[in-house]
């Protein structure tokens, strides 16, 4: 079977190796195959097939049963994906408990204190073009919230937005229940659009690390110039923003 490189490295980065892949992809072309099967229709070596099997089963990719001789069968993508993240976050945990319960005393004892950069940023013009900044620099995820009238700022940013969705990246905007119809429908084509009545304030969070908080007047008036924001490089206070975005989703409306 053939798999694209983008498929091929996205596999990669989760953790499978080329070999794991080639056997994966073998098996959900032609079912139930033996291991000697599988080396000659995959290409993997013998001598390295039953350990790639069995790394492919511990992972949750692939079953067996209990034919002489064994036979190996796909399992489904979304139950191999599911099974390797919960594997990489509890590993995730294990190892940052190790790691903070060590460091953090040392760190502490240092004396040092942490310098994020944040900034006040004023006047819609220069809060605008830094969120723009901030969309076009975007590398996986975005959450932007969008309050009244915030027309003028889709329109500058559906191009940026695009080019974003064309790269893969993850886009969710939560705007205000009064943003016209034109300018959602437009959005929504890609980015994953939800609505709240009476929402107030807007900012946005871009790869889990940059935020920008409205402070001053809606975002609606973009020729204000009282118009007040945050801008910040720090991962808590990304995070922090990231919890509240998501407690608004739960209770908006899908586009």
């Amino acid at each position: 079977m053939n798999i694209t490189d983008k498929t091929r490295k996205a596999l990669e980065k989760i953790g499978l190796t080329s070999y794991e892949t080639r056997t994966f992809a073998s098996l959900l072309e032609t079912g139930e195959l033996t291991a000697s099967d599988l080396s000659q229709k995959s290409g993997v070596p013998y001598s390295k097939i039953y350990e790639v099997l069995g790394t492919l089963e511990e992972k949750g990719w692939i079953g067996s049963d209990d034919s002489r001789p064994t036979k190996y069968f796909a399992k489904s993508p979304s139950t191999g994906l599911e099974t390797t993240k919960q594997k990489m976050q509890n590993d995730f945990l294990q190892n940052q408990n190790i790691i903070l319960n060590e460091l953090v005393p040392l760190y502490e004892k240092s004396g040092t204190s942490e310098r994020p950069d944040i900034w006040v940023l004023s006047g819609a013009i220069n809060i605008a073009s830094k969120i723009l900044e901030m969309v076009e620099s975007c590398r996986n995820e975005v959450m932007i919230a969008l309050p009244e009238a915030g027309q003028e700022l889709v329109r500058q940013a559906l191009p940026k937005l695009r080019a974003l969705h064309d790269k893969g990246v993850d886009i969710k905007i939560l705007t205000s229940d009064k943003m016209d119809k034109e300018s959602l429908k437009a959005i929504s084509r890609v980015a994953t659009v939800k609505i709240k009545k009476g929402l107030f304030g807007g900012g946005i969070i871009s790869d889990n690390r940059y935020v920008v908080i409205l402070l001053g007047p809606e975002m609606g008036a973009m020729n204000t110039p009282d118009l007040v924001a945050i801008w910040a490089d720090h991962t808590g206070l990304a995070g922090f923003a990231r919890q509240y975005f998501e407690y608004l989703l739960k209770d908006s409306k899908v586009v």
